[in-house]
């Protein structure tokens, strides 16, 4: 088994319905299973006398925003585990308001037990960072909104 069998049978798993697919070769056993599906949050508000009052803005959106112009929205190459830091207990890659270099380290997605450190594309101003710390994400969606500089 080799990493374009690996490739194949995880496109095939993502085009299909299965949740999980076991593959066996010899004394070698791969398992894929799929991440929890991606449902939007919207942020609640608060009502008080007769003016509406939206929560404080966090600086973790659950929310895909579409990029106005001159913005660029970085997306999850591969379906696994978000990290904002390279450790548990170090410092996140990156912040909302952070300038940002192309090729600069902004999260990393663990897949099948490997790091994958996700580069940003542009060289910008981090607007949004739109995925938990530790959880799933999924194939292409969002994860940061970047302001191109």
């Amino acid at each position: 088994m080799n990493l374009d069998d690996i490739q194949i049978l995880i496109k095939a798993l993502e085009e299909s319905s299965l949740v999980e697919l076991v593959w066996e070769v010899d004394d070698a056993k791969l398992i894929l299973k799929k991440a929890a599906a991606y449902t939007p949050i919207s942020v609640p508000t608060a009502v008080t006398g007769d003016v509406e009052k939206s929560q404080p803005e966090a600086a973790v959106s659950d929310a895909p925003t579409e990029p106005a112009a001159g913005q660029v929205v970085i997306e999850a190459p591969m379906v696994g585990t978000f990290y904002r830091a390279p450790a548990p207990d170090a410092e996140p890659y990156v912040r909302v308001g952070d300038i940002v270099e192309v090729g600069q380290p902004l999260c990393i997605i663990e897949a099948m037990k490997l790091m994958n450190e996700i580069e940003s594309e542009v060289r910008g101003k981090v607007l949004e960072i739109l995925a938990d710390n530790a959880q799933p994400v999924e194939y292409s969606q969002p994860l940061f909104v970047i302001e191109q500089i």
